[in-house]
This record gives structure tokens, sequence and C-alpha cells, in this order.
């Protein structure tokens, strides 16, 4: 390949120059003019095409193009001088190794620049890609720069002609090492990832937790969640238990409304129409319950001392479910005492047989 590009170099400039320098630096003058051209032309069209919303988008992707081109066309001039000048197979050898080194380093930088444009473009629209958000934008970013790098290195390594077998062998077994000694992190940065994909809850959203933990999602992590208890206590959980365990989001849903349920027991005998009007109208009147869906009241069963029922509410947050259920248990016991209706508890009845001391005193 070398032969020919050579031969077709030397038979389209021995045309116009017949010594073999001039030749070189005629090839070399000659590239360099055309990356001068091509970049200019480039720069032209895009200042042409700056003001098109057609084209907004892919101008700063054009734009990224324009260095390394140019500096492509340069390396391909001194590749050709350097043909040209027929230069011993040993330095042309380590010449076109420097050159190809080069240029892979010119092109890994412009794939490091898209990637991280392309993925800043992902995250900002997490509709299209849910694994790729805004909070797992730097670990994708790290995960890209890596590959790039590692590829980098491994064809300029191939270039200089050094063998990467060992290098290899070693990066598998430090892999595996390093994969064995750190399994629980690995397992809590994976599910960090998957849980910012699958979005089961959000920052902000009120969960209760398998083992019973209440609380507000306030940071989602790459290692753990962490959630804020009623009694400000912050919980730290791995997402690997997170990404494995029973999560109720109070927060989730068509909306963030909740239902809240106050029960309560009435005597037998009483109205109970009454009993429903008197509830109905307390979780009405209530101005922090929500007005739609209305409250409801329901007669759940006949208890062993009491008809029991029960006043549903919805709330505007999870989070005021204690202090509405507070002023709701209030109005109701209120409003019974008021009405004359009585609210059973568990009684117990002593009946003595016979006094202890009546038995002796009677002999």
């Amino acid at each position: 390949m070398q032969e020919q590009w050579q031969q077709l170099l030397a038979t389209s400039i021995s045309l116009f120059v017949d010594d073999i320098y001039l030749q070189a630096l005629a090839a070399l003058v000659g590239f360099c003019f055309i990356g001068l051209l091509f970049d200019r032309v480039l720069a032209l069209w895009l200042k042409f095409f700056s003001g098109k919303q057609q084209a907004a988008n892919e101008l700063p992707l054009l734009e990224y193009f324009r260095r390394p081109l140019f500096y492509s066309l340069i390396l391909t001039g001194l590749a050709s001088a350097s043909l040209l000048l027929a230069l011993a197979e040993s330095v042309l050898s380590v010449i076109f190794s420097v050159l190809y080194t080069l240029a892979i380093i010119i092109w890994a930088q412009l794939l490091l620049k898209i990637s991280k444009k392309t993925l800043q473009g992902f995250s900002s629209h997490p509709e299209k890609v849910k694994v790729l958000t805004p909070k797992t934008l730097p670990l994708f970013e790290n995960i890209a720069f890596i590959l790039i790098i590692v590829i980098a290195v491994y064809y300029i390594f191939i270039n200089w002609h050094i063998d990467m077998t060992a290098w290899l062998a070693s990066a598998g077994i430090v892999g595996i090492a390093v994969g064995f000694a750190a399994k629980d992190t690995l397992a809590n940065l994976f599910s960090g990832v998957f849980i910012m994909a699958d979005a089961p809850y959000k920052i902000g959203d009120f969960v209760v937790l398998d083992g019973g933990e209440r609380g507000e999602i306030t940071q989602i992590g790459i290692r753990s969640t962490r959630l804020l208890t009623r009694d400000d206590v912050e919980v730290t959980v791995p997402n690997s238990v997170m990404g494995n365990t029973k999560i109720i989001n109070e927060s989730g849903g068509r909306h963030e409304k909740f239902r809240i349920r106050v029960q309560v027991g009435v005597a037998y005998g009483s109205d109970i129409d009454k009993v429903r009007d008197i509830l109905m109208q307390i979780g009405l009147d209530e101005e922090t319950t929500c007005n739609s869906p209305e409250p409801r009241v329901r007669f759940r069963q006949f208890g062993p001392s009491s008809l029991d029922f029960e006043l549903c509410c919805w709330i505007e947050q999870p989070v005021l479910r204690g202090r509405i259920l507070d002023k709701l248990n209030t109005a109701v016991y209120k409003a019974f005492i008021k009405e004359g209706i009585e609210i059973p508890y568990a009684k117990q009845d002593l009946y003595i047989k016979e006094m202890p001391g009546s038995a002796s005193s009677n002999r």
C-alpha cells in the first residue's frame, strides 16, 4: 500500500518537479493547502447556516471535526513527504509510528468530546434513555472516557509493535481480584444505576421500607439512598438493599394525594344514619382535607362490642398524615360527646361471690 501511494505521488508530482526534495516539499505544502482550504470552506459553511434553525443542532458537532481533519491532512502530507524522500525502512517505520500515534491521539480527543456532548444531550431528555439522567451522567462520562482511552492506548501499542498479551492477561487477573474485593461496592453501584433508571421513587417522595421505616427521600446516590424520618433521623440504606426489598411509595401513583382513615366504633343501638352524617360533615368541614376526591364514610363491620365505622379522607401530601389525623380524631370525639353517641371501650365487671371473712363470722 505504501509503495502504491509512493508511486502515485511520485508520478503526479514529477510532472511538475523532478527533484525528490522539491517533490516532498510540494506534497507537504499541497496537503497543508488542502487542509487549510477545507478548514476555511467548512468555517464559512457553518457561518452561513448558523442562523438556520434546521442546522442549529448539527453545527457544534461539525465544529468538532474541523481541527482533527485539518491536522490529519497535515499528517498525511508529512507521511507522503517521507515516502517521496525514499528513506530507509527503519526510519520510515519510526516516522509512520509517530504519525499514527499523533493521529490516534487527535481522533481520540475528538471521540471524547463527541461522547461527552452526546451523553449530555441524552441526559437532558431522560425520557429517551431512562438510565441516563443528570445524576448518572458523571458515571457514564467516566465509563466512556476509560473505554476510549483504553482503546487508543491499545492501538498505540500495536502501532509500536508492543505485545499486549501479557498486559491483557495481567489486566484480567487484576480485574477479577478487584471484582471479588469490591463486590459489595459494585453491587451498590449497579443497583444505584438501575434505581435511577427504573425510578421507583424520587427525591421528595415519602416511602415506607420493608423494615417499617417511613420518611422522605432526600438523596439518591450511586452507592446509597438516604431518607429523613418524621423524627428527623437520617437513615442511609445501601442501594443493593433498596433494589432487593419491598418499598411502599406513598407519593407514587397517579398523583401525590394520600388517603387517611379514621376508625371509630359506636355502641350497639346507636343511630347509624346520624353517625354517618356526623362523620361525613367532619370530613367536609376540615380545611386540610381534599374536596376531590370527597370524603367517604364506610360501615365496616359488626365488632365484638361496637359498630365499626371508617371515615376516609384524602390529603395533599403523605407528610400531613399525622397532623390531619389528630384534627379529625379530635373533631370526631367532640362531636360524638355533643350528640350523645357512645364510643364503647373494653369493660370488665367483677362479681364478689363471698367476702373473705363472712364464712368464719357465721360459725
